[in-house]
């Protein structure tokens, strides 16, 4: 499929925004979404059932051309064989009207690029770890999405509303402004949207298509080198001889009280049980909320102190040079580990390769 590319001096751009929906409204939501996830183990059943077929054949002694072909996982194939199997498959034919269409294709996309993963990973084109063959997603442990590209998707003029194909008018959480007045000032363009569970919160991301911006930096011909570490979150040293460090909030490290406390509580409450089918208590899910809003005020904090460090540097200098660290190697460190996930060293030079500096991995 050919890859989207904004027009010359526009950018593509994620809007994000937490949403308020009601009770019917998250029901549909949570549909949409268990829709996708459906349609994703369809296609990876309808995909890997040819190549059972072909093991079983030549186990029989069958060779060449007499095996059964082998089914493609190109997008436009799947949603062929999806849309003739919707309508008299048992799994699908009472319930695949209640969705948007775009449900379905959310699915589909993921398995062939999933499966497109695997295929450039097996022949050596795919950078990064071995990726295995696609795998059946649980209902209990899949992640909540779904994306829109086609249908109404907008943000109302009221700044506190957006609306989804099939779901309608939701309420958001926070004000859009700053999206709609792009959108109103014709600066930008909304290209898609995606719906996404996290945290336990509800969340749509607009993908847009956004007029640049350029903005000069306060310090433009002053490069300046990172050095990320656990005990120093970062130490910069500019080309002007001037070094400052950056201590390591620790955010997680000073919620470990907290999260040792609300873990007991959960422990002395009856849990699930996969091997015996028993179901959770409520006490003990009230319990893993309690736990879970830790874990979730974590990591907004994080996200915050990160973003305003990636944010302060790209604003002061014209070239930033980043230390260029295994992150994976060094997570083995059984000692270290848990700092050096909580400090997010990945994250920083993710964050500062696509501010508008320009950073560079030292080499």
């Amino acid at each position: 499929m050919k890859k989207f590319r904004p027009q010359p001096g526009f950018v593509v751009q994620a809007f994000r925004f937490a949403l308020d929906p009601n009770v019917a409204q998250e029901a549909a939501l949570r549909s949409h979404c268990g829709a996708a996830r459906a349609a994703y183990n369809w296609a990876v059943g309808w995909v890997t059932a040819s190549w059972w077929q072909r093991r079983a054949e030549e186990s029989y002694g069958i060779a060449g051309e007499s095996l059964t072909s082998w089914r493609p996982w190109s997008l436009p194939s799947l949603r062929k064989a999806f849309n003739e199997a919707k309508r008299t498959d048992v799994r699908f034919a009472a319930w695949w009207e209640e969705n948007s269409k775009e449900a379905y294709s959310t699915g589909l996309a993921n398995a062939s690029a999933a499966f497109d993963n695997y295929a450039k990973s097996k022949q050596g084109r795919r950078r990064g770890k071995r990726v295995g063959a696609p795998r059946f997603k649980s209902k209990r442990k899949a992640r909540l999405a779904c994306r829109f590209t086609t249908g109404t998707i907008r943000v109302e003029t009221d700044g506190r509303h957006v609306t989804l194909p099939r779901l309608g008018t939701i309420r958001t959480h926070e004000p859009t402004v700053k999206l709609l007045t792009r959108v109103q000032a014709g600066t930008a363009r909304i290209l898609s949207a995606t719906v996404r569970h996290e945290r336990g919160r509800w969340f749509v991301s607009f993908q847009a298509e956004v007029k640049c911006e350029l903005e000069r930096v306060t310090r433009p011909d002053v490069a300046v080198g990172i050095n990320l570490g656990v005990k120093s979150l970062a130490v910069m040293a500019d080309s002007t001889g001037e070094i400052r460090t950056v201590a390591n909030p620790g955010h997680y490290d000073g919620a470990l009280k907290q999260l040792r406390r609300a873990s007991r509580t959960v422990s002395r409450r009856q849990g699930p049980d996969r091997r015996t089918g028993r179901k959770p208590s409520k006490r003990w899910e009230k319990a893993n909320t309690e736990r879970n809003r830790v874990h979730h005020r974590v990591a907004n904090l994080r996200a915050d102190a990160l973003h305003k460090l990636t944010t302060m540097v790209a604003a002061e200098y014209g070239a930033v040079v980043v230390e260029d660290l295994n992150v994976a190697g060094m997570l083995k460190n059984r000692r270290l580990a848990r700092r050096i996930a909580d400090a997010g060293f990945g994250e920083i030079r993710c964050q500062l390769h696509y501010r508008p500096a320009s950073a560079t991995p030292a080499a």
